[in-house]
């Protein structure tokens, strides 16, 4: 065994590699006997050579041994094949011919003042970034526990109250059910009453007729005078019909109960964005616009588009033909095209200064007074939100709209300064393959968080 690297030896020079270290060099990382340090202090006269005791040394020992050459130490790093290097390496081969060469301390330094600067960037930056991510993860997880919690209570509620309204659904039919009862047993009664009348009648009948069969008397006899032709044709009144009452149940098969009681809403559901790495063309459509500037999906089936022109056009997706044209009423060119959440057209008129929409064939206006509107977008809520310049091009803002009523308007910062906006339309779920030409384009996606816009 090599007695410089056996565990059980002392550790020898790096200069004669026979006596025992005593000293050390912290500007060159190497270890020294006491005589070699006069020797290694003019190897190198470039250097301030930092000689202290061994046990005081401040940096790292060099003890790199050479692996492809046995009992040589590597002085050396080889940048390119990023490893230290002995001299028979650099002198004896090839092999870093023409490699940028570094002195291994150096390397060191280097490593060292790269590791400092990217610790502080760790502890200072990085690190304390995660702790805050993983603080607003836990804190989501509570809030979550909550909501759940919450709406599992809510559940139990809900379907609390669907048992009374079940139970008094229940108490209502038995209630109707024993007025019926009582209804119908009360008139089977008094016919069962008219009846028995008729019977005693009938009784008092058959005895007049027995005594006028045994009486001798001709007087008494031709005083009886017969009513039986009174009770051989019962009538209709008189023979009893009963109906028996039925529940007539609600169908339950093929009933989604689910839909009746209720759903949970998907607005905290969390997923990865993902698009299909090539999208599918579904139709392409001929919009006859010289240039097509807008797109509007009315639902997965229609779509409203418009371009240079006065006129908004539904299409049909699937068979790409023309389902209904609709001009602007004042003849003026419209600037953008929205969909509402109710199914309603809408289009801003940037000349005509107005904000126009279609229900049911007819054009109900927002005329604006010295502002020109713009984009127009429809909120979950079902208000609308409209970009729009003034007439001296220096001001814009955003107007939030309930029905034709001016509900918020979003024109200058928290510090009062005018906020000069870039209003562009946002008609960008389309690729325009020509100018006048719309491609239908099918991408799969999963939501990745879900913001109500109210």
């Amino acid at each position: 065994m090599d007695p410089r690297i056996s565990a059980q030896d002392m550790m020898r020079c790096d200069l004669c590699e026979t006596a025992m270290v005593q000293m050390h060099c912290d500007t060159c990382l190497v270890n020294l006997c006491i005589a070699c340090v006069g020797k290694h202090m003019i190897s190198d006269q470039s250097k301030k050579h930092e000689i202290v005791p061994f046990k005081l040394k401040k940096s790292i020992s060099l003890c790199f041994d050479c692996t492809s050459h046995v009992k040589e130490r590597c002085r050396m790093y080889c940048h390119q094949c990023d490893i230290p290097v002995c001299h028979k390496c650099i002198n004896a081969s090839d092999q870093h011919l023409g490699h940028k060469l570094l002195e291994l301390w150096k390397v060191v330094d280097e490593k060292k003042e790269k590791f400092t600067k990217e610790q502080i960037e760790l502890n200072k930056t990085i690190y304390p970034t995660y702790q805050d991510i993983a603080s607003g993860v836990q804190n989501r997880m509570s809030q979550l526990e909550k909501e759940y919690g919450d709406l599992s209570t809510a559940i139990t509620k809900h379907g609390e109250d669907w048992h009374r309204e079940i139970d008094k659904l229940v108490q209502e039919l038995k209630a109707e059910v024993d007025v019926m009862k009582s209804t119908q047993l009360q008139t089977l009664q008094k016919h069962l009453d008219e009846i028995n009348k008729t019977m005693s009648d009938i009784k008092d009948e058959i005895n007049t007729m027995e005594m006028a069969i045994n009486t001798n008397d001709l007087s008494k006899l031709l005083k009886v005078k017969s009513n039986v032709h009174l009770y051989k044709n019962l009538s209709q009144k008189c023979v009893p019909t009963c109906i028996s009452p039925k529940l007539l149940p609600g169908k339950i098969q093929g009933v989604k109960l689910s839909e009746l009681f209720g759903a949970i809403s998907s607005n905290h559901l969390i997923s990865y964005e993902q698009l299909l790495e090539e999208p599918k063309t579904v139709t392409t459509i001929d919009t006859g616009y010289g240039y097509l500037y807008n797109v509007a999906c009315l639902s997965d089936e229609e779509i409203w588009t418009s371009g240079n022109s006065n006129t908004m056009k539904l299409f049909s997706i699937n068979q790409g033909s023309l389902l209904k044209a609709i001009r602007t009423k004042s003849g003026n060119l419209l600037t953008d095209i929205k969909v509402t959440k109710s199914g309603d057209l809408v289009y801003t008129e940037y000349n005509g200064g107005t904000i126009n929409t279609v229900k049911n064939k007819k054009i109900e206006a927002i005329r604006l007074q010295n502002w020109k509107p713009r984009g127009v977008c429809s909120t979950s809520s079902g208000d609308l939100l409209v970009t729009m310049y003034n007439d001296d091009y220096k001001q814009t803002k955003v107007v939030r709209y309930s029905g034709s009523t001016e509900k918020q308007t979003i024109q200058f910062d928290d510090k009062g300064t005018l906020d000069i906006l870039l209003l562009q339309r946002t008609n960008h779920s389309v690729h325009e393959e020509s100018p006048q030409t719309v491609r239908i384009v099918s991408l799969q996606l999963m939501i990745k968080m879900t913001v109500s816009t109210s």
